[in-house]
């Protein structure tokens, strides 16, 4: 009676082994979207990737649109399917996957990304560390700042302290203590 070896991890791996595991890999469903702001991106790029990763599955743009649909089910996002569906041409309304997605990004992305994020930037009340730890803060207010082009580094400067915690605010002014004054810098 003959013993199969399993490959050790340095032998090559048979190509028929690796079809055979490609074939069988199951993906994950999506999450259902409901429109929220925070998710669009992430939504559709969701979508982008199982439609890339399972095309055999998806031979018609409209099928593709069809299935992105049903993940729509709550909030605005349910609102617009069912407009869809309701439509007398239904999902064929849209002439392919591009125009879907077109579509999509109108209805639920930023009309003017820049201007949204600088207004942001400006409320103080909508925009502050909280309970974020000071790296999380610095990493989602450069997230913010690259989005709005923000112009001016003063301003900018300002901002990003005005949304600081009030104790990181208090040792920031206690630094500059003990520094040269203007005066003492000019002679």
């Amino acid at each position: 009676m003959a013993v199969e070896l399993a490959p050790t991890p340095s032998a090559p791996v048979p190509a028929a082994l690796v079809t055979l595991h490609l074939q069988v890999l199951h993906l994950a469903l999506l999450d259902a979207y409901d429109s929220a702001c925070s998710s669009r991106e992430q939504f559709l790029q969701s979508c982008l990737t199982y439609i890339h990763l399972s095309r055999d599955a998806f031979d018609s743009d409209t099928l593709k649109i069809a299935w992105v649909l049903l993940y729509m089910k709550s909030g605005h996002a349910s609102t617009y399917a069912l407009q869809v569906f309701h439509c007398s041409r239904g999902v064929g309304s849209f002439l392919d996957w591009a125009t879907f997605e077109k579509d999509f990004c109108v209805e639920f992305f930023l009309l003017d990304p820049a201007k949204t994020m600088a207004l942001i930037l400006c409320d103080r009340e909508q925009y502050e560390q909280g309970k974020h730890t000071l790296d999380e803060y610095i990493n989602s207010f450069w997230a913010l700042v690259e989005q709005a082009t923000y112009p001016d580094d003063l301003q900018l400067c300002l901002t990003f302290q005005d949304g600081l915690h009030p104790v990181l605010v208090e040792c920031i002014n206690n630094l500059a203590e003990g520094c040269p004054n203007n005066k003492e810098i000019a002679s």
